[in-house]
């Protein structure tokens, strides 16, 4: 699991983020939403904690900007000190998931983080169609593990034909290396390989993901990779 902890409190930020991987989970403390906010542009989370009063943005504002862009999938829990009862409410109308009143010990935290990812999952898994899913052109049978591109089949890997999904169930969402090799591989997020590049590599060829065809597979430096729409005029 992938966590992020938005908090300016640096010593629950670093209490958390210990805690979380003492169990085995990566997780990334951000002192403020401005470093948040970038790190999203690289990075993908399972489960944001965060916290209702950053330095330099509330995170009630935040939270409805997660929800309304490319992380409404992500669990998030908000971190407060407060017990109004109505600002709670308010939040998790708002799209929190759960909520954790500070301070608090590290099995209550540990629980509830993956408690809200275990129904962030199976929500996913609901959503999902049971065999065959469709993206414009691509149809991705989940059965044969086969995807179909203008209605002629490609042929791919067991692992090729997770990571193209992968890639156009998150379109125009940053995925970050150790995710994809997390998820796909089940390796550690922190371990170097040039597996996934390949993979890449062979997709975009084999499913002709050219700015030519409106889609292409971005890398992101040093962090991961993006599938996304491309117009044309947009070079440059």
């Amino acid at each position: 699991m992938h966590i992020a902890v938005v908090d300016d409190d640096e010593d629950l930020a670093t209490f958390v983020r210990d805690s979380m991987r003492d169990l085995g989970h990566a997780c990334e403390v951000y002192p403020n939403g401005q470093k948040f906010t970038s790190a999203l542009r690289r990075e993908t989370f399972d489960v944001i904690l965060l916290d209702w009063h950053l330095p330099d943005i509330l995170g009630f504002d935040l939270l409805e900007q997660l929800r309304a862009g490319n992380n409404a999938s992500a669990g998030i829990i908000m971190l407060t000190n407060r017990s109004d009862k109505d600002a709670i409410a308010k939040a998790l109308r708002a799209g929190a998931d759960d909520y954790i009143v500070k301070p608090e010990t590290a099995p209550v935290i540990a629980a509830r983080v993956e408690a809200v990812n275990r129904r962030s999952q199976q929500q996913q898994q609901k959503q999902q169609p049971s065999r065959r899913q469709v993206f414009d052109r691509y149809e991705f049978d989940r059965l044969t593990q086969s995807i179909w591109m203008d209605n002629e089949c490609v042929k791919v890997s067991g692992k090729e034909f997770a990571l193209a999904l992968m890639l156009f169930e998150n379109i125009n969402r940053p995925l970050s290396r150790g995710y994809m090799l997390e998820t796909i591989w089940q390796a550690n997020p922190d371990l170097p390989t040039r597996t996934l590049d390949v993979h890449i590599s062979r997709i975009r060829i084999k499913l002709k993901l050219q700015p030519e065809n409106g889609l292409r597979i971005a890398a992101i430096s040093g962090f991961g990779y993006r599938l996304e729409r491309f117009m044309r005029g947009e070079e440059g």
